[in-house]
C-alpha cells in the first residue's frame, strides 16, 4: 500500500469537503441518524448513529428545530473523522448555520483536537490556506426549557468511571454507553444500571477502504463526540447533568510540533471543558451543567479511590484492544504501574494475567511513560505521576524487584 501525503496536489485533487445535509427518523423505539458528506469531486459518505430507546412521547413534545440543531451538531462532530482523509482547504456546512464565533469555535477544535493527526502525518496547519469553513445553511433554535435534576455518566469500561458511578450513587443516575464493549457491560451490570442509554456508531465502510489505499488516517477528538453525544442524550432522556470522568492528567501533551504542544488528550483536557461549557450554553442547551467529577485528580489518586471497589476487579478493562488486557500497550502497563503499589502479585495477576514488569519488551514503553523518551500517544498519566508510582513500586517489592523496576532508577 502506497500512503497518500498530503500537499498542494493533494489540495487542488480535492478542494473542498461539504456537509451537505442530516436525515433522521423513528424505527421502533430507536432515533436512527445519518449524515451525507461529500469531498469534491467524487468521494462520498454517510456516517449512521442510532440512539436506542427513546422515549417517543417526549421526542415529540420537543422542539422539531430543537432536534435539527442537535442533530445538526452530531454531523458537524463526525466531520474530522471524514475530512482527515484528505484535508482539503474548505469545509462548507450547507446542512445548518454556524456563527462566525462557531466557525472559530470549530476551526480552534480541528487543530488542537487533530494535533496528533498533524503530527504523524507531517502536516503544517500554519500555513496560509490550510482550512477554511464557510456556511451557507439556516439557523437552528436552541433547547430552551428546563431538565430534571439527574445525572448522565459516561462509561468506558475503566477505572474512572467505575469511581465517578460509585460517588454519584446517592443521586438520580444513569450511564450513557457508545458501542459498549463487554467490559462497559459488566460495570453498568455491576453497577446496578437497569436501563443504561446505548447508542450505535457506524463508520463508513468507504472510510475504511479509502484508509486501505492509503489515504489520510489518525486520531481525532473522540471525547469531544461522547460530548455532544452526551448532551443530546440528556436533552431527549431529562437530564439537567452529564458527568465525566476526565482527570487532571489529560491536560499534559505528550510533545512539541511546530511549535504546539501535542495532546493526544486534549477534549479530555480542561481547556476544551472550559470550552465546550461556553459553546453548550450558548448553542445547545442552556439548563445542561457538563463537568468532569475526577479534574482535580491524578490517575494515581483515582486508582487507589479504585481499590475500594474490588467488586469491578474481574471486569473493569482500559485496553483498546479486542482483549480486556492485551498486556502489550502503553495503557496496560500505565494501569498495572498505578495498581502495582496497593494489590497483592495474586490479585494484579487475577486482573492482567501475568507480571507485566518482568516482560523485558515493555521496557521501552515504560521509558516514554516516565519521561525518557515521548510520552505515548495513549490515554496515560503525566511524567511525575508514573515516576511516583514506579517508585512506590519499588518500594513494595524491596530485594525482589522485576525486570522493569531493575532497570528503572528513579529517585524521590
Amino acid at each position: 500500500m502506497k500512503k497518500i501525503v498530503y500537499n498542494e496536489r493533494m489540495k487542488k485533487k480535492y478542494p473542498k469537503f461539504v456537509y451537505e445535509k442530516y436525515d433522521y427518523r423513528i424505527v421502533k423505539n430507536n432515533l436512527e441518524m445519518s449524515f451525507k458528506f461529500k469531498i469534491l469531486p467524487d468521494i462520498s459518505f454517510k456516517p449512521f448513529l442510532r440512539i436506542k430507546n427513546i422515549n417517543k412521547s417526549r421526542f415529540k413534545r420537543i422542539d422539531k428545530e430543537v432536534i435539527d440543531n442537535l442533530v445538526f451538531h452530531l454531523g458537524l462532530m463526525e466531520i474530522p473523522s471524514y475530512w482527515k482523509a484528505t484535508c482539503s482547504p474548505v469545509i462548507e456546512i450547507k446542512a445548518g448555520f454556524l456563527d462566525n464565533n462557531q466557525i472559530k469555535w470549530w476551526k480552534d477544535l480541528i487543530i488542537n483536537g487533530m494535533g496528533q493527526f498533524f503530527y504523524e502525518n507531517k502536516i503544517d496547519w500554519r500555513k496560509q490556506g490550510f482550512l477554511k469553513i464557510i456556511c451557507s445553511g439556516k439557523k437552528k433554535e436552541i433547547f430552551s426549557g428546563k431538565l430534571k435534576n439527574k445525572f448522565l455518566i459516561p462509561v468506558g469500561g475503566g477505572r474512572d468511571s467505575i469511581v465517578t458511578l460509585e460517588k454519584f450513587k446517592s443521586k438520580k443516575i444513569n450511564c450513557f454507553l457508545l458501542n459498549p464493549k463487554k467490559p462497559a457491560k459488566d460495570v453498568v451490570k455491576i453497577a446496578g444500571i437497569k436501563k443504561p442509554i446505548i447508542v450505535d456508531r457506524k463508520i463508513d465502510p468507504i472510510l475504511l477502504e479509502l484508509n486501505k489505499k492509503g489515504y489520510l488516517n489518525g486520531h481525532t477528538p473522540f471525547t469531544a463526540l461522547l460530548s455532544f453525544l452526551t448532551v443530546f442524550c440528556a436533552v431527549l432522556f431529562d437530564y439537567k447533568n452529564i458527568v465525566f470522568s476526565n482527570e487532571k492528567s489529560a491536560s499534559e501533551g505528550n510533545l512539541k510540533y511546530l511549535g504546539k504542544i501535542i495532546n493526544h488528550q486534549y477534549s479530555k483536557s480542561f481547556s476544551f471543558e472550559k470550552k465546550f461549557k461556553l459553546y453548550l450554553k450558548k448553542y445547545l442547551a442552556k439548563d445542561i451543567n457538563y463537568f468532569s467529577f475526577l479534574r482535580e485528580y491524578t490517575e494515581l489518586e483515582i486508582s487507589k479511590m479504585f481499590l475500594k471497589y474490588p467488586q469491578y476487579f474481574s471486569s473493569f478493562s482500559s485496553c483498546n484492544s479486542s482483549k480486556k488486557w492485551c498486556c502489550n500497550c502503553p495503557k496496560c502497563l500505565f494501569v498495572y504501574t498505578t495498581l502495582y503499589p496497593f494489590l497483592e502479585k495474586k490479585e494484579l495477576f487475577n486482573i492482567f494475567g501475568k507480571d507485566m514488569f518482568e516482560d523485558k519488551k515493555l521496557l521501552p514503553i515504560m521509558e516514554g511513560l516516565i519521561g525518557k523518551r515521548n510520552k505515548p500517544f495513549e490515554c496515560v498519566g503525566t511524567y511525575r505521576e508514573t515516576r511516583k508510582a514506579v517508585i512506590l513500586s519499588q518500594k513494595k517489592a524491596k530485594n525482589n524487584l522485576p525486570y522493569i523496576l531493575r532497570k528503572i532508577c528513579l529517585k524521590n
